[in-house]
């Protein structure tokens, strides 16, 4: 039975990774396993746009340093044979996380945000040639598209949002394999 993570992270005012959140998923179901969430410290204490978001309380949260961070989320998707990191957006994570340059990153919005890939996106939406959308495809938009809600709000906790972008996964129905246009090669991106 193959797995995946679905990985975020938030950063503070210095674009410096302050949290980290990851889930696990099944790769046939694309159904939640675990998930696992880190604070990055002294880095959380800077403050960002999301600090309000962190939620220091919770006790699934470890509040600890990036490096002790992600050794133990290696070693944590080593026990599941995770190989594979899906995100939203994912160069801006995969930039953020040079030390997980070995895994395969893949961009759930290049699937999210094309039409030919995702028939929740309206006939009147303004797409490029390309079929994707020239605007409104944020984790947030496109929750509210697929779930035909439009009373969702992204929280920007990471892993809250990680969670909400195996989700969108779920929805727009794709088996991993199709994600395979969505890889992201060029490891220049770090």
């Amino acid at each position: 039975m193959g797995r995946f993570a679905v990985i975020d992270t938030e950063t503070n005012w210095n674009d410096e990774v302050m949290s980290i959140g990851v889930v696990v998923a099944d790769s046939e179901t694309k159904q939640k396993v675990d998930s696992i969430y880190y604070i990055i410290d002294p880095e959380y204490r800077v403050g960002g746009m999301y600090s309000g978001e962190l939620r220091l309380d919770e006790k699934t949260a470890r509040i600890i340093n990036r490096k002790q961070a992600l050794k133990e989320m290696k070693e944590w998707l080593d026990t599941y044979g995770v190989k594979k990191l899906f995100a939203y957006n994912a160069s801006f994570d995969m930039n953020h996380l040079p030390e997980y340059s070995d895994y395969e990153w893949y961009d759930i919005m290049r699937l999210a945000a094309y039409r030919q890939y995702n028939s929740s996106i309206p006939a009147s939406a303004d797409c490029f040639r390309t079929g994707r959308l020239k605007r409104g495809y944020s984790v947030e938009d496109v929750l509210k598209m697929l779930r035909k809600n439009k009373r969702y709000s992204e929280i920007h906790n990471a892993v809250l949002d990680a969670q909400d972008e195996l989700e969108i996964m779920q929805l727009l129905g794709h088996g991993i394999g199709e994600y395979d246009i969505a890889l992201i090669s060029d490891k220049n991106l770090f």
